[in-house]
């Protein structure tokens, strides 16, 4: 097998240097999504906005006819992921690779990445580290800590002193806890403690009873979106920290918009920063969410369906100044510096750390015409990650 491994390598290799040798009209997109297990929604939204804008703005660009090929990698297991990008480019013949769900499997995927010298999109895993693994990474969703960082200035800002910060038990959480403290503290803020949760199927009650018994101002949170959310917000209804006067603080993917009508009033009045709101006013958002509902009857877009969709903006866009070459070095140059104006808001892709640079809006959940939205009520602009230097 790893024998078998060495000559597939040895042959893209071969491919990515001597690129004459092999220039189809096809150009195969591998997307590493998770399409089962329990964050299957995950890769279910980031599919949906991928297939939108091929549907909206064609399968064919600068000469190449886009072809999409899925491997689900139920998020949770990164070997699986590495193993399935393999695949993608061994034996499918895929010269971009996309998708990306959980930060374990970017991670496991990006030394495939250099090795080959492929372009890999990533459209939802956040850990700030992610693009220093591999030159030819790129990101359209979010670092954690460019969410987490506006969150402490608006919590100080906003007169709470004092927050209990309580993260998921791997890498976007611990990126979302250190920066949210690093931001608070500077400013003159107490963290009253730290938890860790377990990344699949927590229970939220004893580590909420444990915050509401510190007496913080807040609570500080990150959690993977998906069914965690439901959990989550139970509990903190359930042990009624808001009666003791404990705010709830998170970033956006507690409340992402397919998760909120199964939250339900639980999640009245969290209030998160993110990037992205179905309620986001703007024409672009406005064209999209109406795109979105035609193709998806019933299904309410979020930030991973916006990050799908940029993602391929990003390829097509990258394509039609490569004149169609999609090789990692040619990819990278015409992607640096990429500006476009997202249903999200106005981003660009920073130069110097291929991270997305993008608007941070702080949103409280509110009913609108009878349906739960993130309220876009305060704005960070061009937001970078705090966590690199540019």
């Amino acid at each position: 097998m790893i024998q078998h491994l060495k000559h597939g390598l040895a042959a893209l290799l071969l491919a990515v240097a001597a690129p004459g040798l092999c220039r189809a009209a096809d150009l195969k997109v591998g997307l590493v999504v998770p399409l089962s297990g329990p964050f299957a929604t995950t890769g279910q939204q980031m599919m949906n906005g991928v297939k939108l804008y091929m549907q909206l703005h064609g399968d064919t660009v600068a000469g190449r006819r886009i072809v999409p090929i899925v491997k689900d990698d139920t998020g949770v297991n990164p070997t699986l992921t590495k193993r399935e990008a393999q695949t993608l480019l061994i034996n499918d013949g895929a010269e971009i690779l996309a998708g990306f769900g959980l930060t374990p499997g970017a991670f496991a995927t990006a030394p495939l990445a250099q090795q080959t010298q492929t372009p890999m999109i990533v459209m939802n895993a956040a850990t700030s580290s992610i693009t220093t693994k591999s030159d030819f990474i790129v990101r359209t969703s979010v670092a954690l800590p460019q969410a987490a960082a506006p969150m402490a200035t608006w919590a100080w800002e906003n007169k709470l002193k004092k927050v209990y910060v309580s993260v998921a038990d791997y890498g976007p959480g611990h990126d979302a806890a250190a920066s949210f403290k690093k931001a608070f503290t500077a400013l003159g803020g107490e963290i009253a403690g730290e938890l860790h949760t377990p990344l699949t199927s927590p229970d939220f009650a004893p580590f909420l009873q444990k915050i509401k018994d510190a007496r913080p101002d807040a609570i500080f949170t990150f959690i993977p979106n998906g069914d965690q959310s439901i959990g989550f917000t139970k509990a903190y209804k359930e042990r009624d920290l808001a009666g003791a006067g404990i705010r709830l603080l998170a970033t956006g993917d507690i409340t992402t918009e397919d998760m909120l009508d199964a939250i339900g009033d639980n999640g009245l009045g969290i209030i998160t920063s993110y990037y992205y709101s179905e309620a986001h006013a703007s024409p672009e958002n406005r064209a999209f969410v109406a795109a979105y509902r035609k193709a998806y009857p019933g299904v309410r877009p979020n930030m991973v369906a916006v990050a799908g969709y940029d993602g391929m903006h990003l390829i097509y866009e990258a394509l039609k100044k490569t004149g169609g070459n999609a090789k990692g070095p040619a990819m990278m140059e015409a992607i640096r510096g990429m500006r476009w104006t997202s249903p999200r808001g106005p981003v660009e892709i920073d130069p110097a750390t291929r991270d997305i640079v993008q608007n941070m809006y702080i949103r409280k959940v509110e009913r609108v015409d009878g349906v739960l939205q993130n309220v876009e009520f305060h704005t960070y602009e061009a937001v970078k990650d705090p966590e690199k230097r540019s």
